[in-house]
């Protein structure tokens, strides 16, 4: 039976991000991640660093279309990307071609916190008007979701993990940044360990 998890939340009620993506990391079985540039990279080598993890450094705007190449090389195992929102927002075309791909293994969780926090937290788009959700809706995924609350994150391990894909969900999370952990930025070592681990 699954035990019910509190999340951390700031003083604004939003969620922490780096204790959803632990307990999302603990929860993952065989399940390939890749991960964007910066925060989601920090936050899921925290998390514990694993050989099945794929750390994109320095591709802003390549880490869903990354995930859609495993996807499309491994098809008997999951793939979740774990993204920020200023990357997926860079990259927010490949939404269309992997809709139209429609790998039944990937997932793709958009961590929200409306900031671009490599950068000096500047306001991001999705603070205003843009509803990447819907943009992943209007390309061609049948499965989105924003979640907001620790009640509505209660889902995301099962749509990350067991809901056939493609799947988009982002996750809203108070800005800011913990601690970096910093995993290896060889990117040829990072390549050799991933490809061996598969």
């Amino acid at each position: 039976m699954d035990q019910h998890v509190n999340f951390p939340v700031d003083d604004q009620g939003r969620l922490r991000r780096r204790p959803l993506v632990a307990d999302l990391v603990s929860k993952r079985g065989d399940a390939l991640l890749v991960t964007g540039l910066g925060s989601a990279t920090y936050d899921v080598a925290a998390a514990g660093d694993n050989d099945s993890n794929f750390y994109f450094w320095g591709g802003m705007g390549l880490t869903a279309m990354t995930g859609l190449g495993v996807a499309i090389a491994q098809p008997d195992r999951r793939v979740v990307v774990i993204t920020g929102d200023g990357d997926m927002m860079m990259g927010i075309g490949s939404l269309a071609t992997i809709a139209a791909a429609a790998p039944p293994n990937l997932a793709i969780l958009v961590l929200d916190n409306e900031r671009f926090g490599e950068t000096g937290e500047q306001i991001g788009l999705s603070a205003g008007c843009t509803d990447m959700a819907l943009m992943a809706k209007g390309a061609g995924f049948e499965t989105t979701a924003t979640l907001w609350t620790e009640e509505e994150i209660g889902a995301l391990p099962d749509l990350l993990y067991k809901t056939p894909g493609p799947v988009f969900v982002v996750a809203k999370v108070a800005p800011g940044n913990d601690a970096r952990v910093l995993p290896s930025t060889d990117g040829a070592y990072l390549t050799r360990r991933f490809r061996d681990a598969l």
